[in-house]
């Protein structure tokens, strides 16, 4: 059986709550040798810590402030600086730990973003976690959606040299773009219905291989323990 990392997953969604262990312990029967837990606020960082200490050596925290931040049930925005301040403390505290920063990135969808003012407060937060990540020498987790290519380009402009695109939905000469730049991308399984990026464009121009087999790890890289 082959093995894999998974390389971004929401193992602190609430939705495991109650069968977090069966999931690991399926993960595990499946082939899966660690997930890589990410963060999309700081209010589930302790339980992502919690987690990895629950499960050492399989589940590997990441954390990070998402592009798009839950206001209520119903409302969602734009990630802003004030988010990212509440977040540092606890990144501060737990820097040891992290394989990765993330879940970071860009969202550009419409009914997050509404204006350019929107857009810029996103790529501050951005900019600000990929000096975290400098400081700390881990990669990012990148998520890019509906800015595929503004992601690549103020990656490459920040002189970023370790990331992992997640579900990127960019053209496929973009994400060329970042393969040259030493990027690594995950394809997941909504690649199957997505209408943006066919499954055939992206498998067929993204490279494979020998590369695309080191892709599931990249994320925690040298810093999970035994590599």
């Amino acid at each position: 059986m082959q093995s894999y990392v998974d390389c971004h997953c929401h193992i602190s969604a609430g939705d495991f709550d109650k069968d977090v262990e069966d999931v690991i312990e399926n993960s595990k029967k499946a082939g899966l040798l660690a997930l890589l837990a990410v963060a999309e606020h700081a209010e589930e960082f302790d339980k992502i810590i919690e987690l990895s200490q629950r499960f050492p050596g399989f589940i590997f925290p990441c954390l990070g402030v998402h592009p798009v931040q839950e206001v209520s049930r119903d409302q969602q925005r734009g990630a802003v600086l004030q988010d990212l301040d509440a977040a540092l403390p606890i990144i501060e505290k737990y820097k040891d730990h992290l394989v990765a920063i993330g879940e970071v990135g860009l969202d550009f969808t419409p009914r997050f973003v509404t204006s350019e003012a929107d857009k810029d407060n996103q790529r501050q937060v951005l900019i600000r976690q990929v000096q975290i990540a400098k400081e700390l020498d881990l990669p990012l987790n990148v998520h890019s959606r509906s800015a595929g290519r503004p992601t690549i380009h103020l990656l490459k402009e920040q002189g970023v040299q370790k990331a992992l695109l997640h579900a990127f939905d960019g053209k496929p000469s973009v994400a060329m773009e970042g393969v040259k730049a030493g990027y690594f991308f995950s394809i997941p399984p909504s690649i199957i219905r997505s209408e943006q990026v066919p499954l055939d464009i992206c498998l067929s121009q993204i490279p494979v291989g020998e590369k695309a087999e080191t892709c599931e790890t990249a994320a925690s890289g040298e810093h999970l323990p035994g590599n």
